[in-house]
């Protein structure tokens, strides 16, 4: 079984560090009015997004075997406001949540996999969280690449295979 958990905990890293790098990727893309942009009052913009993963991050993988995921200081609701924060300041904290994010993933071994974590009051075992949390930035990372594409239009680069390349990745 250490095996296929040190694989797991190498996966998720993995993963992981490609959303962020999709993310990241969307980023570049867009100006800081795009970056700030809801289609409505009550839809999140990147900017928002942003925000609401990295109090997320800090929150999950903070003390990650030995307190529960949602801690006490988090203001999750907050994370949603719109704020005068501004795009340095939200990318510094994106970066550090990942760095949390990454530091406690790293720091997990082969027989923590079933080990028992709590997020909410819920008991989860390590596996389960990983998978969680992956799940959560994926559909988070989804958002900020379905914004960004809106906002960019036809200048938008492609962040896989752009429309018509399918064939040149088709195995000979």
């Amino acid at each position: 079984m250490t095996d296929v958990t040190t694989h797991l905990l190498a996966d998720v890293a993995a993963r992981m560090r490609w959303y962020k790098a999709l993310a990241e990727r969307a980023f570049e893309q867009v100006d800081d009015a795009q970056w700030a942009w809801r289609s409505d009052p009550e839809a999140n913009s990147m900017a928002i997004v942003v925000k609401h993963m990295a109090g997320n991050m800090r929150s999950r993988w903070t003390d990650f075997l030995t307190t529960d995921g949602e801690k006490p200081e988090r203001a999750r609701d907050g994370e949603f406001d719109v704020d005068a924060e501004s795009r340095a300041e939200l990318m510094r904290a994106w970066e550090d949540g990942w760095a949390c994010t990454f530091a406690a993933i790293e720091a997990l071994g082969p027989d923590d996999g079933l080990r028992t974590v709590e997020i909410r009051g819920r008991p989860l075992t390590v596996v389960e969280a990983l998978h969680r949390q992956l799940a959560h930035y994926a559909y988070h990372v989804g958002q900020i690449v379905l914004l960004a594409r809106m906002q960019v239009g036809a200048t938008w680069e492609s962040l896989s295979i752009p429309r018509g390349g399918s064939d040149a990745y088709r195995p000979a």
